[in-house]
């Protein structure tokens, strides 16, 4: 059975819950978690990836301002950016198939790559 493309927000939310159940209780990333409102949380990063994905005009914050401030409590290291994309990737190639989960992928690793080299002075994340 083929899998289905990334198409609705519908979609984007099956995604982005199914990414948390797994990246709260990974052994690498899941401590940046801890205190993370998902009730709250999955509707704004719902909003990111529509307006990454569909370019939606939905979501109006700077993810950088946020994960600056994350990076404060608990630094945000280049592994744990290549693990986080590891698992989203992991994911979205569960879950679907097509040009919008490639587009998924990519962009993952382009705003990881982005916000590693701006709070860590990084290193190119490999894109797949």
């Amino acid at each position: 059975m083929t899998k289905p493309d990334i198409e609705t927000r519908a979609d984007i939310d099956r995604l982005l819950a199914r990414f948390y159940e797994l990246a709260i209780h990974d052994a690498e990333i899941g401590h940046h978690f801890v205190e993370l409102d998902l009730e709250h949380h999955l509707p704004i990063i719902g909003d990111f990836w529509e307006k990454v994905l569909f370019n939606n005009p939905v979501y109006f914050n700077n993810p950088l301002v946020v994960h600056q401030k994350l990076h404060l409590i608990s630094p945000l290291l280049p592994q744990h950016f290549l693990r986080w994309v590891e698992i989203f990737s992991g994911v979205v190639d569960g879950m679907f198939a097509g040009e919008t989960a490639d587009l998924a992928r990519s962009r993952a690793a382009m705003i990881a790559n982005s916000l590693d080299q701006r709070l860590n002075s990084g290193y190119e994340i490999a894109r797949g």
